[in-house]
């Protein structure tokens, strides 16, 4: 590949532990399959299932790098011999399976999006993880559609803070919840409808306020364990409910017969495991129905700080402390 070096600047750690672990280390820079594009990466999103890898709890899927890093933005500089059309030189961004913590990554073609002027290529490293997962498991999975009123926890997270942004311009009244009362007041500010502060409200007795008792017709769910049956209790009829991380507890214990009572639906997904078909379908139909208004300014990720890639370990100690609002993304300038 004319004019790609041969090792790159990566943080690929050979032991789970702290933040300490993440070091800048040289790795050779993948060569991209028949399908693939190769990545020079300008920013690396930060993601919860990264600080859950570098402990050692969540090992990357077969065939997947053993860098940690699940989206970036930066320019295409090579490809596979079958991707159809000539992308070399095109800003883009890519949701990953793994590999984004380093200089190049290479991914399926069809996995990767175009970064549009009202994008920062800072903001466009943001977007692929919480915008896929969000509108898989909330807009598929859950049906979420106009007019709907639904509760998602963690609502200044990265996930929370893109089913804000995607509520508003998809007509869905979001309730989220967050851990303070400045959490709560930043949720209202980016337009969730209603913002609990669950360390001192009940967010059960708050959500049948909110809605007259009639409940929600979603619950986006990244706690589980003994959120699981509080959450079936903030579901109207026919609600919803859909588990997308396990935060909280593996185990839950439901009351069967309500759920059969009010015709419940409990469902969820992983993401990071799913093939690049899927993959592949996911962005194409975001391309479509999403990134129209990405490219007219109108959907942009909430971002907190960057850090540069060799302050990893800062970055990974910011999101484990629960003060950041928003995205956190890593710079290789």
């Amino acid at each position: 590949m004319d004019g790609i070096p041969t090792t790159m600047r990566a943080i690929d750690p050979d032991v789970p532990g702290g933040p300490e672990v993440l070091r800048v280390v040289q790795r050779p820079v993948p060569m991209p399959r028949v399908d693939e594009v190769l990545i020079r990466v300008v920013a690396a999103g930060v993601n919860r299932p990264d600080v859950l890898q570098r402990k050692g709890g969540y090992a990357p899927p077969p065939g997947a790098p053993s860098i940690p890093g699940l989206e970036v933005s930066g320019t295409i500089v090579a490809q596979g011999a079958e991707v159809a059309i000539d992308m070399t030189g095109q800003p883009v961004c890519a949701l990953l399976a793994g590999g984004g913590y380093a200089e190049y990554v290479a991914v399926a073609a069809g996995q990767v999006l175009p970064v549009p002027n009202a994008l920062s290529m800072v903001e466009a490293a943001a977007l692929p993880e919480t915008l896929f997962t969000v509108w898989t498991n909330l807009f598929e999975r859950a049906y979420a559609t106009e007019g709907d009123t639904v509760l998602v926890h963690g609502g200044t997270s990265g996930i929370g803070t893109m089913a804000i942004a995607l509520g508003a311009i998809f007509g869905l009244e979001v309730i989220v919840t967050a851990g303070s009362d400045d959490k709560c007041a930043a949720a209202v500010a980016l337009g969730a409808a209603h913002a609990i502060n669950y360390k001192t409200e009940d967010f059960v007795e708050r959500v049948a306020e909110i809605t007259g008792g009639k409940g929600c017709a979603a619950v986006l769910d990244m706690v589980g364990g003994d959120y699981v049956p509080r959450n079936l209790k903030c579901l109207a009829e026919d609600g919803r409910h859909v588990s997308i991380a396990v935060q909280g507890g593996l185990m839950a214990t439901i009351p069967i017969f309500d759920i059969m009572r009010r015709r419940l639906t409990l469902t969820g997904s992983t993401l990071r495991p799913r093939d690049t078909a899927f993959k592949s379908l996911v962005a194409d139909e975001l391309h479509s129905t999403v990134w129209p208004h990405v490219e007219a300014g109108r959907l942009k990720p909430v971002m907190d700080r960057t850090f540069p890639l060799a302050e990893a370990p800062a970055a990974h100690a910011r999101m484990e402390a629960g003060e950041h609002v928003g995205k956190i993304v890593l710079t290789l300038d």
